[in-house]
Parts: structure tokens; sequence; C-alpha cells
């Protein structure tokens, strides 16, 4: 279809082009990409046999939707990525406000044009990235903002009585017609604002200000709500919850796997950085562990849930911190290290919602605590799993490695070592060389550094090492020879 020769009603008529609802466009769209085997939504992962299938089966069955779940589900992108299942171009009726349907028309502009104009009736071709409209509920959201009111200026200017319908201003609904329209945070919006909404959902018309106005809008309306909501700021009234044709359920990833996925997708990286840094795939897993095991912390509160912007903005601090460390001591390239987890607390601490028990702790002491219980449910897949009760006489692999820390009067690694020393001082601990040796024969050598303190990091999380921050960096020593030195 050459939409550059059809600029009047008559040349869309004589095309032969028929109109459709935009239910009905997502809906043929959607099936043709399920006959032909392509993903609908791409670039969302581990939704692929849960929300997925049921959004597709709610845009099947021409319904109006609601994305129910906690913060960082990627509601508003499934949104958005609705808008690959429109046609590329609409056309409409040039001038209209509401982008009337040339060959339907519901404004009374539309409808003056043609009747005064008729096939040479101008016309406008709409592109389906300009049919999306978007809208975060708040409190101070009025009707008129959503729907429309009387305009006092256009009445004087056209010199029309509050009595003429042309007096109309409409809001962002109308505004919106034949478009896909979000309301985020649902449940923000006033219970009165959210009634204004149930002639649209039900008969698809509009009420302004007492004018017998019948519009009947051509929308589809997708919600967003956070479970939290409906007890913490409001809740979505009733009559409008059984307008709602479908209301899907999302969720966080269920393996680090597809946490990673999502991670590396998202994170925002200077090219420059991924060069400087090499970033073991344990630290990758680690970092994911984090978010997992904040989920199940008793400090933090799960109604508030843990969004994947927080593991989105720790990889981008936990680069950056080896970054600056490389640019401090004058090298081009550099291993991560476990010190630089110490740059990932603040996007830990600001994404967060702490119980009181959590606020007593305090915010930088429960982020430290969830990577060391991050490292304890990670060291049984590398390392053989340490029991809490065990005889004294006991033989373990980790022996030879807690003699030599009884023998030292402390292990130190500073913060801003260089590479060369950084290797040079782990590599001192013979006992370390001969467990990644025994238990990760395979692992490839620029890997076993990051390993190393893994193993170190372990240990004091069972209770076979203890550890100190102090200033610069991290001493590790046994677990009571600090005791016995007076440190």
């Amino acid at each position: 279809m050459n939409i550059e020769k059809m600029k009047t009603l008559g040349d869309l008529k004589s095309s032969g082009y028929i109109s459709k609802g935009i239910k009905d466009e997502l809906r043929d769209n959607l099936i043709e990409k399920i006959k032909n085997n392509e993903p609908a939504f791409t670039g969302i992962h581990g939704y692929d046999d849960t929300v997925i299938p049921e959004l597709e089966r709610a845009i099947l069955s021409k319904h109006n939707i609601n994305l129910l779940g906690l913060r960082g589900q990627a509601k508003t992108r499934l949104a958005r990525l609705m808008l690959n299942l429109l046609d590329q171009y609409i056309p409409a009726v040039e001038g209209s406000e509401i982008s009337d349907d040339p060959l339907n028309p519901i404004s009374r502009y539309a409808k003056e044009l043609i009747a005064e104009k008729g096939d040479d009736t101008p016309i406008t071709w709409i592109h389906r990235s300009e049919r999306f409209f978007e809208k975060l509920a708040t409190p101070d959201v009025t009707v008129a903002d959503l729907i429309g009111d009387v305009d006092p200026i256009k009445a004087a200017n056209l010199k029309l009585s509050y009595a003429d319908d042309r007096v109309i201003h409409f809001g962002m609904i109308p505004r919106a017609n034949r478009s896909i329209f979000v309301i985020n945070e649902l449940p923000d919006l006033q219970a009165r604002i959210q009634v204004a909404l149930f002639n649209i959902l039900q008969e698809g018309d509009i009420q302004i200000r007492g004018f017998k106005l019948r519009l009947p809008l051509d929308m589809q309306f997708v919600f967003t709500a956070n479970p939290e909501d409906y007890t913490n700021r409001g809740s979505i009234v009733t009559p409008l919850k059984d307008r709602i044709g479908s209301q899907i359920l999302t969720h966080y990833p269920e393996t680090i796997e597809i946490a990673k996925t999502i991670t590396q997708q998202e994170a925002k990286l200077d090219s420059r950085q991924t060069d400087m840094v090499y970033v073991p795939e344990l630290a990758k897993d680690l970092l994911e562990q984090i978010g997992f095991e904040a989920r199940e912390s008793e400090f933090i509160d799960e109604k508030s849930g843990i969004s994947a912007r927080m593991s989105i903005t720790a990889y981008e601090n936990l680069l950056s911190a080896a970054e600056r460390r490389t640019l401090k001591n004058g090298e081009d390239k550099t291993l991560l290290r476990f010190g630089d987890f110490m740059g990932v607390i603040p996007s830990v601490t600001g994404k967060v919602e702490l119980v009181y028990e959590g606020e007593q702790e305090g915010a930088a002491a429960v982020a430290t605590q969830l990577l060391g219980d991050a490292v304890k449910t990670l060291f049984p897949n590398y390392f053989p799993k340490i029991e809490k009760l065990q005889r004294p006489d006991e033989k373990t692999p980790y022996d030879d490695l807690v003699e030599w820390f009884f023998e030292q009067t402390g292990f130190e690694l500073p913060d801003d070592l260089t590479d060369e020393e950084y290797k040079k001082k782990l590599d001192e601990v013979a006992p370390l060389n001969e467990l990644i040796k025994k238990y990760q024969p395979e692992m490839d050598k620029i890997d076993t550094y990051f390993l190393k303190e893994f193993l170190l990091w372990g240990l004091v999380e069972f209770k076979k090492l203890s550890k100190q921050r102090y200033t610069k960096g991290i001493q590790f020593n046994d677990l009571y020879g600090s005791y016995i030195s007076g440190l």
C-alpha cells in the first residue's frame, strides 16, 4: 500500500482500504506472528511460559488489560512492546484532535469537514510509534486532564456559547483515540477519577460537563498496578476492576541465568569499561544472587519488592569501581575483584525498603550481609559443602588453609593493589592454589583469582575464618587468632 499517493478520502476509498478497530489490529497482527512462529514481545526474558501466553490470550480476546506485579517486573515494557502489534500506518482526518478514522468519523469537526469536502477531504497517515500514550496516575490527576473540560478561552475566541460542544477541550484519553493508552500505578488514581473511566471501558464513550456527547472511542487500555498499593496508597475500585477484561500477574526472574540476561541487556555501560574490566562469570552470578537473597531477607520489606533495576545499577557500579581503581593505578586492563563489590552497596541501599529490624541494622550493613549470604548460597556449587556441626577431630578439605591463617598474623588485601601485586598476594597462599587445583581444575587461570577471594569469603561466612574491613581493604584472620592477638 503506497500511502504517499493517498492524500484524500477519495484516494483511500479507491484503494480498497478497510478500517478496523485497534483491538482487531492487535489481534490480527498477533495471529500472524503466532502462525509464523515469530516472538511478539522481544527483549522480555523469563516470561515465555507464564506472562506472555496470558498477555497473548488477552489480546486475542480483545480485552483491556491490568498488569499486576511488584516494581521492576517489566510491566510498562510489555505495554510499550504492544506497539509492534499495530499496523505500521493508519489514516486519519487531517486536523482532527482525536485522530478520526476517515471512513468512520466520530468528532463534530471530522463529520462537518467530510460533509463539506467529501472525497476531497485531506487525510494524514499516523505511524504506530505515535499511537502510544502513557500517564502516571498521581493523586492530583483530574477528570479534565484525562477526559476533558469546557475551555472558556476557546469559547471566547470562537464567540461560542458554553452550550456549544465546540468549546470542549479534549483530555488525554480522547486525544489517544485509536491508540494504546497506559495508566501506570492505577491505584494511585483517586476513586472518583477511576469512576470516570467506567463508561469509557464499557461503552467506549465519554461525558464532559453534562454535554450530551457520545464519542465511541477506539482504545486499547493497559493498566499497571503494584499489589502493595492495594493497602498502602489506595485500591482499584471494584466496578472498574470488573470492566478490565484480563488481569495478568508478573513476577521476578526465577533463575540466575535469566536475571543475568536481563542485567546484561539493560546495563548502560561505556565500551571503555567493558574493554578495560574482565568480569568472571562467578562475579555475575554473585551479583544476581544478591537480589535473590534480598527477596528472602528478614530485614527487607517483601511487599515492596526488589526491582530488577537494583541488579542493573549494581552491575554498572561494579564495573565503575573496577574502572576507577584501574585508572588510579595507571593500568589499561584489570580483573574484577571482590573488593570492587563494595562499590555495589550504594546501589543496593537505594533500592530496598527496610523493615524496622533492617533500619536498626543500617542499610549498608544489610547490603554487606546480603553479599555474604549470596556467597554462602553459591559456595557449595564450587567447593565441598561445609556442615554446621562437625566433630572436633573431623578432617575437612579446608584444614590446611585454616592452619595457614593460624600461623599468620593477618592476611591483608588492600583495594588499591595493582593487578600484578594482587595476583602475587593471592598466589602466596599455597593452600588456596591446592584447593582450586583439586576442586576447579577446569577453570581458566584468569578466573581463579576471583575464585580464591570467593573461597576466602565463603570460609568467613561458614565461620572457618574471620575478616575485618578497614579503610582501604580487607584483612582475613583465623577465627580465634584475632581474639588471642587482641585485634
